[in-house]
């Protein structure tokens, strides 16, 4: 069980990364976060019956565990912005770089939950991976991203 979960990690570590990078700002927090994660993982490793994708079920860990982490901290810290690094986008021409930053700084002013689904989208994840990340209907995935959509339309208008 211990060489198929450290495998588990290794191949999927990305994933986690981008949960990190999208809740914390600082490497040192990122480090923290990541082996919350990695904790709360093993921790439930072996209740894992193979139900969902294991991409599902550690996006699930990881985003419970990092915005349980956040909630904490925020009864006394402001909420960490998300930095460009979080999503692992391609090289983009010179004159898409400004709407790409002005998406970036759309998507920081949204909630936690919006974010994390927002991050699941951009990961390709379907409806039906999202709504068990979230632990929600797929119609509400459905109206959500379409609220969020809307948002962001009007955030990055207003920029």
């Amino acid at each position: 069980m211990n060489e198929q979960f450290l495998l588990l990690i290794e191949t999927q570590q990305g994933l986690l990364h981008k949960v990190c990078h999208l809740y914390c700002h600082s490497p040192q927090d990122r480090e923290d976060l990541f082996q919350d994660i990695v904790l709360q993982l093993w921790r439930a490793y072996p209740t894992f019956r193979g139900g969902a994708k294991v991409t599902t079920w550690m996006y699930r860990i990881a985003l419970n565990t990092a915005i349980t982490r956040l909630r904490k901290e925020t009864k006394a810290a402001p909420f960490a912005e998300l930095g460009p690094e979080a999503f692992q986008v391609p090289a983009v021409e010179d004159g898409s770089r400004e709407e790409l930053a002005a998406m970036y700084r759309a998507i920081r002013r949204l909630s936690q939950v919006d974010q994390a689904l927002t991050l699941l989208y951009l990961e390709d994840c379907s409806y039906r991976e999202m709504a068990e990340v979230l632990g929600i209907s797929e119609a509400n995935v459905g109206f959500k991203l379409h609220r969020i959509k809307a948002q962001l339309r009007t955030l990055i208008s207003i920029a």
